[in-house]
């Protein structure tokens, strides 16, 4: 396979990659949905089958993209997956129709799983265990800054006209698969024996096994339930905020700037909000005491509640858009906090057991949940399936009350019980 070798160190491609895949994604996402409401005229109902087919597409392809990762090559895998996901945009800007829109859903969900952990994986083998630490530091810092130069230049694009922003974003990340391709080095990989590939048989034994670990351990049922309650609402909120504040809002004007202009706004002031919060949690919370966590999990939540609540029921712009940003930085703030009350549930011999199982709860909840919601926004009203979110994701306030009430947990200690099952 052709490679320009010596050119580019693979720290560098990283970064580059890191930066430039945020930058483009962010030109897309911010108009996306403006774009399906706008100019594809999706309904609630639709807009939510979207996300629906992503979800399933990413939940059904995680095994077989992650076999040709460890069995072939990582970076062609991640070469592979930019690839369609710059593809799928592309056909999802130039044609607004809900099918092509679908079929869209289908390239950047195998895209993404394509890339979901390889890119990982291809970098710690190119630089080593040792050193991978400050280079997904450094990337993440370039994603962060790409991804807030891509919100100024989507909206730049969007003024001239509304599906540019998806189509360049789309064509630029195919460019950047020719780039890696012909840039991307691949000195550190080892095909995994054929032992500790992923399998289908594989996912079926996690499953078991994880069935198994519940059984032991309340406190991992309460974890799956509401993980299984997050997924339920996070699709609605995600999919029909946008065009809530599309049909239900009048946008104030910005001089001659188009109202398009205020996603741009939400995502900047998104992005440094949960930067924020998240610094002042990281500072001010004890999170090696359990109570302490479980009562900042519960708080962060009963105000995500409120803040859908209010979104759904104000009619007041300002109001309404504090607190979808207030719900936005929450919940990504809130994201360390559960996965550290995870982890110290969790012996270490069946966390990625555990972690997969969380995981898979999610996508379930979001492929059952999504479209109940998205029916009520059609049949009855946005602020109506938005109250409803608020409603399903109420019982988590209750789950983790529970798991107060149970005091300190233990993790689960695995002594005669294996995470995988003999065939």
């Amino acid at each position: 396979m052709l490679v320009l070798k010596g050119k580019l160190s693979a720290y560098t491609v990283y970064l580059i990659y890191s930066g430039a895949s945020s930058l483009f994604l962010s030109t897309i996402f911010t108009v996306d949905l403006v774009y399906q409401v706008q100019v594809a005229h999706l309904n609630p109902l639709q807009l939510v089958l979207v996300g629906t087919v992503l979800e399933a597409v990413c939940f059904l392809s995680q095994v077989p993209t992650g076999v040709l990762a460890d069995v072939f090559s990582r970076r062609l895998a991640v070469v592979v997956g930019v690839f369609l996901i710059g593809v799928g945009f592309i056909l999802e800007g130039s044609i607004p129709r809900f099918g092509f829109i679908l079929l869209a859903q289908i390239l950047w969900g195998l895209g993404a799983t394509f890339t979901d952990g390889a890119q990982q994986a291809w970098i710690t083998g190119e630089v080593g265990e040792d050193h991978v630490v400050p280079v997904f530091t450094h990337g993440t810092q370039a994603g962060l800054l790409g991804g807030l130069l891509g919100a100024g230049i989507s909206v730049g694009l969007a003024s001239i006209r509304l599906n540019l922003p998806i189509i360049a974003g789309g064509g630029l990340t195919v460019l950047l698969a020719v780039f890696l391709l012909l840039f991307m080095p691949e000195h550190g990989f080892r095909p995994a024996p054929k032992e500790e590939r992923p399998s289908w048989r594989e996912m079926g034994n996690t499953l078991r096994a994880g069935i198994r670990l519940v059984r032991l351990r309340t406190v991992l049922l309460i974890i799956l339930l509401i993980e299984l309650f997050y997924g339920l609402s996070s699709e609605g909120i995600d999919r029909l905020s946008t065009a809530h504040f599309l049909a239900d809002f009048t946008f104030p004007a910005l001089g001659q700037l188009k109202p398009v202009v205020w996603f741009a706004i939400f995502e900047i002031v998104g992005t440094l909000l949960s930067l924020a919060v998240t610094e002042i949690i990281k500072m001010r919370i004890n999170t090696n005491n359990e109570r302490v966590v479980i009562g900042v999990l519960f708080l962060m939540n009963a105000l995500n509640v409120v803040c859908v609540l209010v979104f759904a029921l104000t009619g007041n712009f300002f109001l309404a858009a504090a607190a979808f940003l207030a719900y936005g930085a929450i919940r990504s703030a809130g994201n360390p906090i559960w996965n550290t009350w995870l982890t110290r549930n969790i012996d270490a011999k069946v966390r990625a057991t555990v972690f997969s199982m969380v995981g898979q709860m999610n996508a379930l909840g979001q492929v059952v949940g999504g479209p109940p919601v998205g029916y009520i926004g059609t049949v009855v009203s946005l602020r109506a399936a938005l109250v409803a979110v608020s409603i399903i994701l109420s019982p988590v306030l209750l789950l983790l009350a529970y798991a107060a009430r149970k005091g300190k947990t233990r993790p689960v200690i695995v002594k005669e019980m294996s995470t995988t099952t003999v065939p």
